[in-house]
């Protein structure tokens, strides 16, 4: 079966649960999160005034990312927590004031049904689905940092083999802000791998202000990745499998390390590129 296929949700049950989370053990060490695991749309927006097709893109969600995470909590008995709607609604991997929080262009394709938003329509779709997932990773942390056990805060996504007709040369690529404690040993692993082409912040760097990881995880101090799988090689319930293996077999190991639980503050590199470029280029 493939993972790319999935049917966008339509359904009255999506309105209270924006959010899907995976129980499993503080002990673990690691919390997962998929900021753009769905591209379910809820009925009365519609269908933003895009075909149907446009929904099956990545601009819609990362396509097989949310396989990949449910198969990895399962594997490492860790808590995930995943979005239940699209990116095009609004994008929970960026800041409250990122001009790309609801996207009225992406990748060529007009967001009709974001196209004049005014801001108190903004400040809705925030309440309605940006928050829920935000205070759910709130409270995930919260819930782990009381009981002594401070996680690995890592993100899975996937990225297009192709972008503006450049082929990515990319298998995997882990990114990273100014704490390397994770993704270091994370990319020694993976590229000690035969065959495996690691991208290291590549195909995006991961210095991005306002993103999940720099609001959730960099501002505690708690060490992170995120994770960027190349689509076309987890579009299938196999490929999300066997990648999900591969990333299970090197976090456990990596989550135990006491100098990777032990919340310490870096700062960031998002404030400096910020200054030098006039905005985030991921």
């Amino acid at each position: 079966m493939s993972v790319s296929a999935a049917l966008r949700l339509e359904e009255p049950s999506l309105e209270p649960h924006p959010v899907e989370t995976i129980p499993g053990s503080v002990e673990s060490g690691i919390l997962i999160l998929c900021d753009h695991a769905s591209n379910a749309v809820p009925p009365d927006l519609g269908d933003l005034g895009l075909p149907e097709s446009e929904f099956q893109r990545h601009i819609a969600y990362d396509i097989g990312a949310a396989a990949v995470t449910r198969s990895l909590a399962r594997r490492l008995g860790a808590p995930a927590i995943l979005t239940r709607f699209s990116r095009l609604i609004i994008d929970p991997n960026r800041g409250r004031d990122d001009p790309t929080l609801v996207m009225r262009l992406s990748d060529g394709a007009v967001v009709p049904g974001n196209a004049r938003l005014d801001e108190a329509e903004v400040q809705q779709r925030i309440a309605r689905f940006y928050d829920p997932y935000d205070h759910a990773i709130s409270d995930a942390i919260h819930k782990a940092m009381a009981a002594g056990h401070p996680p690995v805060v890592v993100t899975v996504h996937s990225f297009t083999p192709v972008w503006r007709g450049w082929p990515r040369p990319w298998h995997v690529g882990i990114l990273w802000d100014a704490d390397d404690r994770f993704a270091k040993p994370l990319l020694e692993g993976l590229q000690a791998e035969d065959g495996l082409v690691v991208g290291d912040n590549e195909p995006y760097d991961g210095a991005l202000a306002g993103d999940t990881i720099d609001r959730h995880a960099t501002v505690r101090g708690l060490a992170n990745a995120l994770i960027e799988i190349r689509q076309d090689l987890i579009a299938s319930d196999e490929g999300a499998e066997d990648w999900a293996e591969r990333f299970a077999r090197l976090l456990e190991p990596l989550a135990s390390r006491p100098e990777l639980r032990a919340p310490r503050i870096f700062g960031t590199r998002t404030r400096d590129r910020l200054r030098q470029h006039g905005g985030a280029s991921q």
